[in-house]
């Protein structure tokens, strides 16, 4: 329970900044039906969770075969998430409505695949968050870890879903910049206990 816990954790602080994965979410939760917001939802969580296994398989797959990568990437992986997470506490977020909502099935699919697969970033940050905790954790551990980061996709989406849906009118900036901050803040603490396990790799 401590790796699946662990994982979640860190899944949902790497799922829940507000980036167009989100905005598409939630513009979508504003804009339609409960049904098509869910279905939105369902069609982002699958995505998202198959982003998160490539990265965490296939960039750890790599690192445990080459031990001068593997310190690489988890001393590189410690720098780039307590930076992302600075700056997460440091933005200043604005919910505009960038995403058009009213499209069709096969459109939202697509939409859906853009934002998550189509992303420079989140594949560069998913490589070094994830594939850097592969890297320090046993085939064993890593297992449960990956669990909890596909349970916290799964959970953020539907409820972030959910509550927007409920909550239309309540939905603003503040909120948004308070969800940054506490994801920011476990984001930091994730890195530096990435650097811990570089320290412990060393030795």
């Amino acid at each position: 329970m401590k790796y699946i816990a662990e994982g979640f954790m860190l899944g949902i602080a790497y799922v829940a900044p507000i980036g167009m994965q989100n905005i598409y979410v939630i513009n979508n939760a504003i804009g339609n039906s409960k049904l098509k917001a869910y279905v939105v939802a369902l069609i982002t969580i699958f995505f998202d969770i198959s982003l998160a296994i490539t990265c965490f398989f296939g960039m750890g797959a790599i690192m445990e075969k080459f031990q001068p990568l593997k310190l690489s990437i988890i001393f590189i992986g410690c720098i780039a998430v307590v930076y992302i997470g600075v700056q997460l506490i440091r933005s200043k977020p604005e919910m505009k409505n960038q995403v058009n909502a009213n499209k069709s099935l096969p459109q939202i699919m697509l939409s859906c695949l853009l934002v998550t697969w189509a992303n420079p970033q989140a594949l560069i940050d998913g490589s070094l968050l994830l594939g850097g905790f592969k890297a320090a954790l046993s085939p064993e551990d890593s297992k449960l870890f990956i669990l909890g980061v596909c349970m916290a996709s799964t959970t953020w989406f539907l409820g972030i879903t959910t509550i927007v849906s409920t909550f239309k009118n309540n939905f603003n900036d503040r909120i948004i910049k308070i969800i940054n901050v506490v994801c920011g803040v476990i984001l930091v603490y994730y890195g530096l206990k990435l650097g811990y396990s570089f320290l412990q790799e060393l030795r």
